[in-house]
């Protein structure tokens, strides 16, 4: 047996017993939740060493239900005296609490009873000597880059975390995951006209990071391409999302397909289901099963069977993103999107999220423009989840007869994502580098407030 697979089943028999504490305390139903971590981190600035950080936790959560009442206890100390004082906590506060009638365990013949092997733990902790190696090399490359005048540190970290879960009614799993990053901060030019700009790599295994040199050639050439930004006048025209900041156009979908804003009322799609949301074309998925994904699990919060979701197909909005407690509202089913901390109740969310990728070149959304916003930086959150009302501060280039030309800072882009996800057309360049990805986007008719 490896190593995750004994510590797995070591939290399991720990929660099992719990969970049996539990119902001979008089609860109805329970179910518990053990997360442990250890993380180590450097960084290294201007070619010399700076921090070390290294750092170990756990914390266990505890939710009990007396009838339609829940109680959610939690503690990172794991000794048995203090789990016994955790559930007699919790069962007073449960017996205290009011009625809430779409509380409750998932149903059992929806919960998962095959776990994947999604390889989603490196099996190798690198040596502190190691990660500072990486950050040096990244750094060093960075500060090649001409016009690159001063450093806000390079850096390198490694972690490890596992999951455990069961439920009074029949449920048992944990998995493991491990992640990998490495980052690069510097600055270009002099006095008040400096400009900073960063490039980093994330991945599950270590194996799979881009090279130290590559990440250090970006941040130092998006710095030095901000030089010398110029101010541009208000105008409607179209702007185009890089990738770094178009994964957050499915952020703001993600919170409006929430089962809970739904619920409530409170979001600008919540009578668009089975209906066009975004361009026709467009396909939207999210995909906990992504082996290595950096948001990939095999099952969800509640031990709920997850799979691949095909949320919007060819622009049109097929479901909500749902836990067992928002599906009961609704009168409908989870979907298997529960998200889990030991603090609070299970609530929806995604996993590998990311919009299919379309047929053209980046470079194409904006060939045919003579004016456009080429954006590499979002500032700010103004968007207003119940109208779909957007405004972000921004940064990019220009685009000037089909071209990005000069830097532009100090801008505001505004519109509504209503509007704004039926004018939106991806390009072919999605690449998966965070949780949730998004190819270059381009987004006709938005307005850009200037000077």
């Amino acid at each position: 047996m490896s190593d995750d697979a004994a510590n797995s089943a070591n939290d399991l028999n720990l929660l099992d017993e719990l969970l049996a504490k539990a119902k001979r305390a008089g609860a109805d139903a329970a179910d518990g939740v053990l997360f442990r971590s250890a993380a180590l981190e450097v960084s290294h600035r201007l070619g010399e060493r700076e921090d070390l950080e290294r750092s170990e936790s756990q914390d266990l959560g505890l939710r009990l239900f007396l009838g339609r009442k829940q109680a959610i206890v939690s503690s990172t100390d794991i000794a048995a005296g203090t789990l016994e004082e955790l559930l007699e906590r919790g069962m007073a506060m449960a017996a205290s609490m009011p009625d809430d009638p779409y509380c409750g365990l998932a149903d059992a013949d929806l919960l998962c009873r095959e776990m994947l092997d999604l390889d989603l733990a490196d099996p190798n902790e690198p040596e502190p000597d190691g990660l500072y190696d990486l950050a040096a090399a990244a750094e060093a490359a960075a500060m090649a880059v001409e016009g690159v005048t001063n450093s806000e540190g390079a850096g390198a970290s490694w972690g490890r975390s596992s999951i455990a879960l069961a439920t009074s009614h029949g449920f048992a799993g944990g998995y493991a995951t491990s992640s990998h990053t490495l980052y690069a901060s510097v600055i270009a030019g002099e006095g008040t006209a400096m400009e900073r700009d960063f490039e980093f790599t994330s991945a599950r295994h270590g194996g799979d990071l881009e090279a130290p040199a590559e990440v250090g050639r970006a941040a130092g050439e998006r710095a030095v391409g901000r030089l010398n930004p110029r101010k541009q006048d208000s105008q409607q025209v179209p702007v185009i999302y890089d990738p770094r900041v178009s994964r957050t156009l499915l952020g703001h979908f993600a919170g409006a397909i929430s089962g809970p804003s739904v619920a409530r009322g409170t979001s600008f799609l919540k009578d668009r289901l089975d209906e066009p949301v975004f361009a026709a074309g467009i396909g939207i998925v999210d995909d906990p099963h992504r082996r290595r994904g950096l948001a990939s699990k095999p099952f969800d919060g509640e031990g709920v069977a997850n799979r691949q979701w095909q949320l919007v197909e060819d622009g049109r909005l097929t479901t909500w993103l749902l836990d067992t407690g928002s599906a009961r509202q609704l009168g409908l089913t989870t979907t298997g999107h529960a998200s889990r901390g030991t603090s609070g109740p299970p609530s929806p969310g995604t996993t590998n999220l990311y919009m299919q990728a379309g047929d053209r070149g980046p470079e194409a959304l904006y060939a045919d423009l003579a004016a456009g916003l080429y954006v590499t930086e979002l500032i700010g959150f103004g968007v207003n989840g119940v109208t779909g009302d957007y405004s972000r501060g921004a940064a990019g280039f220009w685009i000037e007869n089909g071209e990005r030309t000069y830097p532009v800072s100090e801008l505001t882009i505004a519109g509504n994502l209503k509007e704004m996800y039926q004018q939106l057309t991806p390009a072919d360049d999605l690449v998966f580098r965070y949780g949730s990805n998004a190819p270059t986007v381009r987004v006709d008719g938005m307005t850009v407030a200037g000077t």
